[in-house]
């Protein structure tokens, strides 16, 4: 997934973004299309559905007065909103380095579209994550639950927070199979999902672990197997013999991350150089000498 300043906070891009908002809200159409709109369409979607049907749930009122007030501070800082003065000229010539009303205007809008989709943004995560929490597939909240997590993982800060982040999607999806237990197709397909989860994680922390030369983020790891796996084994209980087949798998998964990890830790202790071998679970470290 590509980062949101990748995505959105570049001059271009923005300006694009901003092009988009006005044609999706009936503007003339730009005949030149953009090798960045199918990125943008996404956001552009989220705006219009914001405009059209605003989730439902109230939010918090510290985090509204807190939201306000960060709004506000950066219209102030960025000069959105404000007049120009009177000394300043309204028109500009194409003399190089200065430009046009046309594009400062234009700038200025793509600023402001910006400010705006962070507030519609952070409010619809606020109020829409909260009510759908509890969605599992099929549900018709469950698509927003899972864009939340994708916004979640863009705004992360690094890959181990990242990958904390996916081990975190993994807890949540052992709920959702939870309820789906008798639906096979639905069942196998959550399972899948948590398994695809808890890979990403997993890859991201033992390359943290391997390039930083500490266990640390293998501890974060070991943890997550423990719980993980007492929570997929009370899957086992009331399920379908096709559900405890598929539930195995995600088991034997498990067991294996768990086997990465303890290799890992000892490559760490030992010495060993950074494994060149990797896959889907990381760095796949040799053992250590005399170790059998």
């Amino acid at each position: 997934m590509p980062a949101v300043d990748n995505i959105l906070f570049s001059r271009r891009r923005a300006e694009r973004f901003a092009q988009l908002l006005d044609e999706a809200n009936g503007a003339r159409r730009h005949h030149v299309r953009s090798r960045v709109d199918g990125q943008l369409a996404p956001l552009v979607a989220v705006g219009q559905r914001l405009a059209v049907d605003p989730p439902a749930v109230e939010v918090n009122p510290d985090f509204r007065t807190g939201l306000r007030a960060m709004l506000l501070a950066t219209a102030e800082r960025e000069g959105l909103g404000t007049a120009p003065a009177a000394s300043e000229p309204t028109t500009t010539t194409t003399t190089r380095g200065r430009l046009l009303p046309a594009v400062t205007a234009r700038r200025a809008r793509a600023r402001a579209a910006i400010l705006i989709g962070i507030a519609a943004g952070a409010i619809a995560v606020s109020g829409i994550s909260a009510a759908s929490e509890n969605a599992v597939p099929g549900d018709a909240l469950y698509g927003m639950k899972r864009s939340t997590e994708r916004a979640q993982l863009a705004l992360a800060s690094s890959d181990i927070s990242r990958g904390q982040l996916f081990l975190d999607f993994a807890r949540t999806r052992v709920g959702e199979a939870a309820k789906l237990r008798g639906d096979r197709i639905g069942y196998s397909a959550v399972l899948d999902d948590m398994d695809a989860d808890t890979r990403q994680g997993v890859r991201l922390l033992t390359a943290a672990a391997v390039q930083r030369a500490e266990p640390g983020s293998l501890d974060t790891l070991n943890t997550f197997v423990s719980g993980q796996r007492r929570a997929v084994s009370g899957l086992l209980d009331g399920g379908t013999r096709a559900d405890r087949g598929r539930t195995q798998r995600s088991l034997v998964l498990l067991d294996t991350i768990r086997e990465r990890s303890d290799a890992l830790r000892a490559a760490i202790a030992c010495g060993l150089p950074a494994p060149t071998a990797s896959d889907t679970l990381g760095p796949n470290p040799s053992a250590c000498p005399g170790a059998r």
